[in-house]
This record gives structure tokens, sequence and C-alpha cells, in this order.
């Protein structure tokens, strides 16, 4: 096998500045009790695991939470949460939702306190940062709808967007502002250092999207622009995660700044690849790919091989290609399909 030339930071830097790298920059996402499943198949700890299947995983910087600590039992929003076992993993699942009381932004703002983004430290991430020059380095970003879901109820955030669109906006512009702001700390505290930002929603579900269009295009997709701006300012590559069928949305989302797209669960109606690659191959790097719903749990260690090789084929004609799961792989994954991943991939790519 030829001996690899460069580091995973090149590699993916390769991708996104469409380059030639020498092989495809292979990314790994997984529940813990996946990633300790496959560390005991492979009787290795998690670096000598990172090291044996060739993984460019990038390293994650973020602030360090000093505001006021929370209530016990409470996250920093006066959530609380409990575990809750599915048989293949343990989720935590939030148990009250701070804001569903409220029916108008006076209320709100006479009642609740906002986390202020002084309350967040960034000195140390120089020092982070430093000896991990061969990984890229993913940093900032937002996903503000999933928060607001958790403080006003999953039924009820939806039902908002018809029947209290002021206090949408009131809330999500706070939500926005703190990841901007944080985003900006980020960046100015290691300038240059900072390649993927992760600007996010979900957008889709299984058979289509969450939302209409035009609530989309009103409430969140301003909102994610400014992000977008930001992060291109400073060099970084947007990052757009969005789970499901997507596709009705994605010219909006690259007329706004989107990049990389994650996680491609061509399954979906719309998101077969061939159709991806041919409508927006020239303005979009791929990420993702590899279906954990059936292959990765249910299928062979071959069936997994082949899975690859086709995204490779497909999505990584021409370039623009980052090999992962479609999202996180879970316990129910058998670990020797997850070894035949990223084997596929070394060999293939």
């Amino acid at each position: 096998m030829k001996r690899e030339s460069m580091t995973g930071r090149e590699r993916w830097l390769a991708v996104l500045n469409r380059q030639t790298p020498d092989r495809i920059p292979m990314d790994y996402w997984a529940t813990p009790e996946a990633t300790a499943r496959l560390c005991k198949h492979l009787d290795r700890d998690w670096p000598e695991v990172e090291a044996k299947l060739h993984l460019d995983v990038p390293l994650g910087v973020a602030g360090n939470y000093v505001g006021p600590p929370p209530k016990p039992g409470e996250d920093l929003w006066g959530i609380r949460y409990r575990e809750v076992n599915y048989g293949s993993g343990v989720y935590a699942e939030a148990e009250n939702c701070p804001l569903a009381g409220y029916t108008t932004v006076d209320e709100m703002e006479a009642d609740f306190t906002w986390p202020s983004p002084d309350h967040w430290d960034y000195s140390h991430l120089p020092e982070q940062v430093k000896g991990q020059e061969h990984r890229v380095v993913r940093g900032g970003g937002s996903e503000p709808f999933l928060t607001y879901k958790l403080l006003r109820g999953e039924e009820q955030a939806f039902l908002d967007l018809l029947l209290y669109p002021e206090l949408v906006e009131y809330i999500l512009d706070k939500l926005f502002d703190l990841a901007y702001e944080s985003t900006r700390r980020i960046f100015e505290t290691i300038p240059g250092v900072v390649s993927i930002t992760y600007v996010a929603e979900d957008l889709g579900g299984q058979d289509g999207l969450l939302f209409a269009p035009e609530q989309i295009r009103r409430y969140l997709l301003p909102r994610m622009k400014r992000m977008m701006d930001l992060t291109r300012e400073h060099g970084s590559f947007v990052f757009t995660h969005s789970d499901g069928a997507v596709r009705d949305i994605l010219p909006d989302l690259i007329g706004i700044g989107t990049q990389v797209l994650n996680p491609v669960q061509w399954r979906c109606p719309g998101m077969d690849r061939e159709g991806l690659k041919r409508d927006f191959g020239d303005r979009l790097i791929f990420h993702g790919g590899v279906c954990n719903q059936q292959t990765l749990p249910f299928g062979s260690p071959e069936d997994v091989r082949r899975e690859v090789a086709e995204n490779i084929r497909i999505l990584g004609k021409g370039g623009g290609y980052i090999l992962a799961p479609c999202h996180n792989i879970q316990a129910v994954s058998p670990p020797e399909n997850v070894v035949a991943l990223y084997e596929a991939g070394l060999e293939c790519g």
C-alpha cells in the first residue's frame, strides 16, 4: 500500500479547496456505546483505533462555560434531563421546557434571563490546538432551532411558527446572537486556525421537509446567512448538517453560503446520490453518505464495502467527497461493519 503523504488536515483542506488529496479523508461519527464496542472488538484504545482505521477526525474547539452555576439538576437554560435507555444506547431526554408557558415577548423579557456571551471563556484555545497541527479544526457555528425546541417543546415549537411569529423571531434572535458572538470570539482567539464551522438546522424528515419552505426562508435562512457570512469572512468553510430529505431547500442553502453538506441520507426521497452530484456537485462538498439506518446496522461487511465504493464512485467523482457515516453510528451496528467502512475507504479512496 502506498505510504500516506498527507496529514488529515491537509487531506480535508485539499478536498474543501477542490484539490486532489493522497486519498479521500475519512471522518468518524458514533455514539459512545458504538465507539466502546469498536474499541473492544479491535482490542485497542481510541487513539490506537483512530490510527489503525486511518481516520481523519477533526479537532473540535469551543468555549468553557464560566457563568453563573445552573440550579442543581438543570443545565444553563433551566432544562432538566433524564437518561432513557433505548436498548442499543442511552440518550438524555429533556423533562421540562422552561419557556413553554409564554405567549408574548413582554412576558418572557420580564421573567427569563438569557445567557451572556461573557459566560464563556476562550483563553484555553491556543493551548488546546498546540501540537494538533495534523488535524483540521472545527469550531463555532449554530443550531438554534434545536435549542428552541428544547425550550418550548417539540410540538409547541412548530405551532409557534404559525401562532406566535413575534415570539419565534425574538427567541431565535437571542439564540443566534449568542452563537454569533461565541463564534466570533473563537475566530479572534485563534485567528486562521478554524477551518470548519458547523452552521446547521435539521430541516428535513424521512420523507420531506419538516417546515414549509416559506417558514424556513423567513425564520432560519436570514439568520443562518449571517452566521455563514461571519464564517467565510474568517476563512472557515461552512459545514451544514441537515438530516433527511432536504433537496427542495438545497438551492436556498447554497445561495446563502453552504459549502459542505452533511449527512447525505441518500435513501430519502430526492436525495439520490447521482442526482445530488449532477445538480449540486460543482457547488457542494458532500460529507457522509454511508447509511446508518440500513447498511451499517443490518447489512453485511460486504454490503458496507459495496456502498462505500458506490459513494466514492458517485459522490467522489472528480473530487468533493469526505467519507463518513450518515450521522452517528449506533451501537446496534456490528463493529465488523464499522471496520469494513474504513477499510473500504482506504482501499477505494
